[in-house]
């Protein structure tokens, strides 16, 4: 072996061997185990979120492929309607063309260009992260396969009854000229006004004052509505008001959605230009009045001097009008969420229009009872309410965009207006006996994205046709997204499962929390903190980093104060991890909370543990020739019973973590085994042990190394996939080894012939007082090599017995001479307790006392200047109120560390002024 890991000459060279030997196809033998990659965005690149979330997928693929299960992690990609359209649309705004000189043929095939040349980033960064999904079946949401599937299920649901064509309020972006999704939607904190305006009581010298954040949509204005209970108003109920700037009148209406809090208590009703407004508008029957039009500028319906304006301008319009008229009570400061497009980066409008939408309740009444009657469980289980609490309250869901890329709707028009719906304009003729003279127009509408994707489970295994991979993976087993996606494709891909197969599409599903930075704020481009996953992997100097990081900012001003925290946060750069230390960090990670701070320390601990692994296993691997003989039980040591005692216990621990999607106590557990027990332990009562002439002993020694590195390897290998393969590799060349590669290995199973150990007791007690003697010569500082007396002073009879087994490894792992008395040593000594016994270190002779006053003091002084820091920290409610909860916690056990070696210092002090 390489004397020094080198993570990028491992990771390049075996994932592409893996793919082409084909390892990662499903062996077609045992159980079936299916899961689906959320479909990235083929415009996309490869994030945080991205690399987190996909490497929990492929630590579970790997593992269920190595308990034997003909396993498929089936991949692909979203076709992302607007992102596409937008990336394609830019390059021919560059050649000053725009998708209507092309017209929408000549478009679509451009897209279908780009695809092909640069669609396929991410799939390429998904390989650098080691993702062991079966490349051959790769699957595009366009696709033709898919495409008939989506066609299929419109179709299924239009005859229905549950899919209609309506006047509705939707998102509407006004840039993009769509219809778009809440969560295309942002809603962004901003600093506006609240304008009180006066409306005049019709018939009256009275006013009625009414705040609103949009004055200038007044003209589509169809009431007033107080609280019932608001006693301000009680007379006026009833009555109405005559619009400012129209002359138009509208009731004063009660409504109990009406906050007395808000404003004057006052508000005007603005249904087709309020998603609230629109459902009052709906209790009282009110009527829709679209001022606006597709691109957000006042329309026909509006009196003719703010005919044209934009949204904005006419703002300040009727603003300085209303002015003009004395008709503005007051304006108000105040903070607003602000709907913004998330592609185009403009204020969202509730716009009525006309569009397709879907039936959702009669579907959500099933999807709730599969996951009530325990068919499908949620992990953690507390996400199953926000589940049932969207699903429960469903409005239907509009399906139609205003784009030309995606899947165009199965539908088309006569003359009439009659919608006739099938797979094709010939199909339609055929099915409704329409005559060839009589014209036909399809709808240009696309679907909307989450349409094709809730389809994702069964549509890519071959959905409608009943093809033999849907019948062997479908259901699916898991599925493993963020909290983010419940509402929008876990609870739709229910709903569409069963409706169209009468079947659940999967029967776990993990919930995981969203990547944020080490301050636990969002990542975001417009922050400027956000870190690319092959940056961590590869290494970036802080002056590409800052390139990275402020280009193309939507908001320039910030980009001083984003290269000041680069800088801080980043001195020089970023350092190259290796995947596999980026791998780990993720399930290490990978808790139960809604929110995941990245902490650059873990990484950089990861990759030290990497580095630790290669190092414990070449050192294994230096001691052999070829494989030892296994050894008779008889000559196996109480070591080497212990060590196999230990992995016994995370075998059968790994398997309960993977069932309950636990990936952080998993990575602990390896970590700890790895780093504490094997290489800590193992290698070091090993190096002891070998210098014995017992060539049985030696034999069994050599034996149980290997064994426990072999299964340590395969256990490690789902997680850090591309060092345990190259160990795996030199491994082979040293013992034969079934397979010729690790990712065809079995997952080793738990076995009893090691679980009942029972001389733990006595090896709990060596390794406690070894630490202990470890870290007392490490705190007076002397040297690890020198061999030091050691005084054990205990009356436990258990302490006699263990030290009469152990003694000699005992004194070879602490470099001690080591004697066990019952009564207390006259001489001043260091000592420390451990258990029931206390362990002595005579300092005569073995210290310079001034010295080693001096350096105590010093270490003193320098921990409670800590000390009170930390203490200053807790004692601030600013702080304690409002850091993040781990942080503070973090704090308060360094506190109590800080305290605790203080007091141990001191007592070596007292101890010192005896000498």
């Amino acid at each position: 072996m390489d004397t020094t890991y080198s993570p990028h000459h491992i990771e390049d060279h075996w994932h592409s061997q893996w793919e082409a030997l084909g390892h990662f196809a499903p062996s077609g033998k045992g159980e079936s185990f299916c899961i689906m990659i959320p479909p990235p965005n083929v415009t996309g690149s490869l994030h945080m979120g991205h690399g987190f979330e996909n490497t929990l997928i492929d630590c579970v693929t790997r593992y269920n492929r190595a308990i034997g299960k003909n396993t498929l992690w089936q991949v692909g990609t979203d076709h992302a309607g607007i992102a596409t359209q937008m990336v394609v649309e830019r390059q021919l705004l560059a050649n000053n063309k725009t998708r209507h000189d092309l017209g929408r043929d000549a478009f679509i095939d451009a897209i279908w260009d780009w695809k092909d040349e640069s669609g396929g980033v991410i799939t390429k960064q998904l390989r650098r992260l080691g993702a062991s999904v079966d490349w051959t079946r790769e699957k595009f949401t366009m696709d033709a396969s898919l495409s008939h599937a989506v066609s299929t299920c419109f179709i299924k649901l239009y005859e229905d009854g549950l899919i209609y064509r309506g006047e509705r309020l939707v998102n509407w972006d006004p840039k993009l000229q769509t219809a778009i999704s809440d969560l295309e939607v942002i809603n962004t904190e901003t600093q506006g006004s609240l304008w009180h305006m006066r409306y005049p009581i019709t018939d009256s010298d009275e006013f009625l004052v009414v705040a609103t954040t949009r004055p200038e949509t007044l003209f589509g204005d169809t009431a007033v509505a107080v609280h019932p209970d608001d006693a301000r108003y009680q007379h006026l109920i009833g009555k109405s008001v005559t619009l400012p700037l129209c002359g138009r009148t509208i009731p004063v209406i009660a409504d109990h959605e009406v906050s007395t809090d808000f404003g004057s208590g006052c508000v005007k009703i603005t249904p087709a230009h309020d998603f609230n407004d629109h459902q009052m508008g709906q209790r009282h029957q009110l009527g829709l009045i679209n001022i606006m039009t597709s691109t957000a500028h006042l329309n026909e319906n509006v009196p003719k001097p703010y005919q044209g304006l934009s949204r904005e301008a006419a703002r300040d319009q009727v603003i300085a009008d209303l002015t003009d008229q004395d008709l503005i009570e007051k304006i108000d400061a105040h903070t607003l969420q602000l709907p913004i497009g998330d592609r185009s980066g403009v204020v969202i409008e509730p716009y009525l229009t006309k569009q397709w939408f879907v039936k959702c309740n009669p579907l959500a009444q099933p999807a709730i009872e599969a996951v009530k009657s325990g068919r499908i469980q949620f992990y953690p289980k507390n996400h199953e309410n926000t589940y049932f609490r969207w699903l429960e309250s469903i409005q239907d869901w509009c399906i139609s965009r205003q784009l030309w890329w995606g899947h165009q709707i199965p539908a088309w028009y006569d003359d009439t207006g009659a919608i006739y719906v099938g797979n094709s304009e010939a199909e339609i003729r055929e099915k409704y006996n329409l005559d060839a003279d009589v014209p036909l127009k399809q709808d240009e509408d696309v679907l909307d994205t989450w349409f094709s994707s809730a389809l994702w489970p069964f549509a890519t295994l071959g959905w409608p046709e009943q093809t033999p991979d849907l019948d062997t993976f479908f259901p699916t087993q898991n599925l493993i997204t963020g909290h983010d996606l419940i509402f929008y494709w876990v609870a739709r891909m229910i709903m569409m499962s069963l409706y169209c197969t009468g079947k659940i599409p999967f029967e776990k599903v993990c919930i995981h929390g969203l990547i944020r930075d080490e301050h636990n704020e969002k990542m975001s481009k417009s922050k400027g903190n956000v870190i690319d996953p092959i940056d961590l992997i590869d290494g970036i100097s802080l002056d590409d980093l800052l390139k990275k990081r402020t280009h193309g900012l939507m908001q320039p001003a910030l980009k001083n104060k984003i290269v000041q925290n680069t800088k801080k946060s980043f001195p020089k750069g970023i350092g190259a991890h290796g995947t596999d230390a980026l791998r780990f960090t993720f399930c290490a990670l990978a808790t139960t909370g809604r929110d995941i701070r990245f902490d650059m320390q873990r990484l950089e601990g990861y990759r030290n543990f990497c580095n630790k692994i290669w190092n414990g296993s070449r050192f294994v691997l230096n001691l052999i020739e070829s494989a030892p003989t296994k050894p008779k039980s008889t000559a196996l040591g109480v070591s080497e019973l212990w060590l196999y005692h230990r992995l016994e216990q995370v075998k059968s621990k790994t398997h309960a973590y993977y069932e309950d999607f636990r990936f952080d106590h998993l990575a602990q557990l390896l970590y700890d085994f790895v780093w504490t027990d094997f290489c800590s332990w193992g290698i070091e009562m090993a190096k002891a042990k070998m210098a014995s002439s017992d060539t049985e002993s030696t034999n069994a020694t050599l034996h149980t190394l290997v064994s426990v590195l072999k299964d340590i390897l395969i256990l490690l290998h789902p997680i850090v996939p591309f060092i345990t393969e190259a160990i795996w590799q030199e491994l082979s060349k040293k013992i034969d080894l079934k397979d010729s590669s690790i990712t065809l290995a079995s997952y080793p199973k738990a076995v009893s012939a090691h679980s009942n150990f029972d001389q733990l007791p006595a090896m709990d007690w060596l390794i406690a007082t070894v630490s202990s003697i470890r870290t007392m010569r490490s705190e007076m500082q002397i040297s690890p090599a020198k061999e030091i007396p050691v005084i054990l002073q205990s009356i436990d009879a258990d302490a006699h017995t263990f030290f009469g087994q152990l003694q000699n490894l005992l004194q070879q792992l602490s470099k001690s001479k080591i004697t066990l008395q019952k009564e207390e040593p006259l001489n001043p000594s260091a000592n420390q307790i451990s258990g029931n016994t206390t362990i002595h270190i005579p300092l005569e002779g073995l210290i310079e006392k001034n010295e080693e006053i001096s350096r105590v003091e010093k270490q003193i002084a320098k921990i409670s200047k800590l000390l009170m820091r930390g203490k200053g920290q807790l004692k601030n409610p600013n702080y304690v109120n409002n850091a993040p909860k781990d942080i503070v916690d973090e704090v308060k056990l360094q506190v109590k560390q800080w305290e605790a070696e203080i007091s141990r210092y001191q007592k070596h002090l007292t101890v010192l002024a005896k000498l």
